[in-house]
C-alpha cells in the first residue's frame, strides 16, 4: 500500500525592517473660557423665573387695600352731598375735580388716613405718620401708575435679587421718603407713597452702573428708567402727592443699591434669546472680586446712614426747610387754574339759616351757599380752603 504523507507546508513569513515607533505630538489648542450670562434686569418671560415674587404682590395688596379703604372712609355721596366726580360709584366716587383732579379723597379724608401735615405732625407731634403716609395714594390716577411702575420694577429686582433685599430697599425707601418729606412740610396734606417705588428705581440704577460692563443696550436701560421717573415726577406736580418724598427715596434706594444688589445669578440663555436687557460677556475672577468689593458697599452704608440720621434728627426737633428756600414749595406743587397749591390757614364765617350753610372767607371774602347744613368739622375745612384759595 503506497499512501503518500501529505508533507506540511511551511508558512512564510514576511520580515520587514523595523520601523521607528510614531513620535507623540501634544498640539495646545487653546479654547476659550466658556461665556457666561447673568440674569439682567429685564428679560424676556421666556427667562423669567416664577417664584420669589410675593413681596411685590403683598405690598401691591397692601396698597389697594389702603386706598379702597380710605375711599370708603371718604364718603363723598353723604359728606359732600352727592357732589361728587363718578356718582354712579356710590359711596367710592371721588370729590369734585377742582379739589383733587386726581380723582381721588378730600383733604380731610387724607388727614384722618395718616397723610403728612404741618399742624399734624410738628404742632400735635403725631410722628406715626412718618409710617402711614407711604402706603396713601392721593386718587386712581396717582394709585394705578404708581402701582402698575412698582409692579413693573419691583417683580424684575424680586426674581433678579430675592425678596428679601428688594423688601428691604422697599421699605426703607420709604422711610427715608417720609423723612425729606417731613422736612418740607406744609399745611397741605401730602402722601409719600411714590418713596418707595423711587427707591427701587435708584437700586435699579445703581445695579445698573455697578454691573456696567455686563450690560448690552444700557443706554436704553437709562432711557426707560429716566421716563419712569419723569412720568411719577410730573404726578408729584398735582396736590397732594409729595415730591420730596420721591427725592428722598431714589436717594435712599441708590445707596442700598450698592449695598445689597451685588453680582446677580449666573443663568445659562441661548445668545439669541436676549431681551433689551440681556448681556452676553465673558466673566472672571477678577472682575468679580472688583464688583463685589466691600469698601464700595462700607461707603455707601456709610452714606446711608449719614442720609437717614441727618433727616431724622432735623424732623423731630421741627426744622422746616421751606422756612429757607421759598422756591422749593415748587418742585412739589405748580399751582393751575383748576387746583390750588397755596400753603394758608382758611378762616371762615358759618351762618346758617333756612336749612342753608353759607361760608365766608374772612381773608378774601368770597363766600358759598351751601343747600344743606348737616356737614361735618373736616368738610367745613375742606369747603373754606377752596374758597380761600
Amino acid at each position: 500500500m503506497e499512501e503518500a504523507k501529505a508533507t506540511p507546508k511551511l508558512s512564510q513569513f514576511e520580515i520587514k525592517p523595523a520601523q521607528e515607533p510614531p513620535s507623540l505630538s501634544f498640539n495646545l489648542v487653546e479654547f476659550d473660557e466658556p461665556e457666561q450670562e447673568k440674569t439682567p434686569f429685564f428679560k424676556p418671560r421666556a427667562r423669567r423665573r416664577r417664584s420669589d415674587t410675593w413681596i411685590i404682590s403683598v405690598f401691591v395688596i397692601i396698597h389697594i387695600g389702603t386706598f379702597f379703604a380710605t375711599m370708603f372712609v371718604n364718603d363723598c355721596w353723604r359728606t359732600s352731598h352727592r357732589d361728587c366726580s363718578l356718582k354712579t360709584l356710590g359711596r367710592l366716587s371721588f370729590q369734585p375735580l377742582s379739589e383733587n383732579p386726581l380723582l381721588g379723597p378730600s383733604a380731610s379724608t387724607l388727614d384722618e388716613m395718616g397723610a403728612l401735615g404741618q399742624t399734624l405732625l410738628r404742632d400735635n407731634h403725631q410722628i406715626w405718620r412718618l409710617f402711614t403716609c407711604p402706603w396713601l395714594h392721593a386718587g386712581v390716577i396717582h394709585l394705578v401708575i404708581n402701582l402698575g411702575c412698582i409692579i413693573f420694577v419691583g417683580i424684575y429686582l424680586e426674581q433678579e435679587f430675592g425678596p428679601l433685599r428688594t423688601g428691604t430697599i422697599y421699605i426703607l425707601s420709604a422711610f427715608v421718603g417720609s423723612l425729606v418729606a417731613a422736612l418740607f412740610i406744609r399745611n397741605i396734606p401730602a402722601v409719600g407713597s411714590s418713596g418707595a417705588l423711587f427707591g427701587l428705581l435708584g437700586a435699579m440704577l445703581s445695579g445698573l452702573i455697578r454691573n456696567w460692563n455686563l450690560y448690552n443696550d444700557k443706554f436704553a436701560a437709562l432711557a426707560l428708567l429716566f421716563f419712569v421717573s419723569m412720568i411719577n415726577f410730573a404726578i408729584g406736580l398735582l396736590p397732594y402727592v409729595d415730591n420730596f418724598s420721591s427725592i428722598g427715596g431714589f436717594i435712599s434706594g441708590f445707596l442700598l443699591g450698592f449695598i445689597l444688589l451685588f453680582t446677580p445669578q449666573i443663568s445659562q440663555v441661548p445668545h439669541n434669546k436676549a431681551g433689551l436687557y440681556g448681556y452676553k460677556v465673558k466673566t472672571s475672577d477678577k472682575l468679580k472680586q472688583k464688583l463685589d468689593r466691600p469698601i464700595l458697599r462700607s461707603v455707601s452704608l456709610l452714606l446711608f446712614g449719614l442720609v437717614l440720621v441727618g433727616c431724622l434728627v432735623p424732623v423731630l426737633r421741627g426744622i422746616n426747610i421751606n422756612q429757607y428756600c421759598k422756591w422749593c414749595r415748587y418742585a412739589d406743587c405748580v399751582p393751575f387754574e383748576r387746583w390750588s397749591c397755596n400753603d394758608i390757614v382758611a378762616n371762615c364765617e358759618t351762618m346758617v339759616s333756612d336749612s342753608q350753610l353759607t361760608l365766608t372767607c374772612v381773608g378774601n371774602g368770597n363766600f358759598r351757599v351751601f343747600p344743606y347744613t348737616n356737614i361735618s368739622h373736616g368738610r367745613i375745612k375742606d369747603l373754606c380752603t377752596l374758597l380761600c384759595s
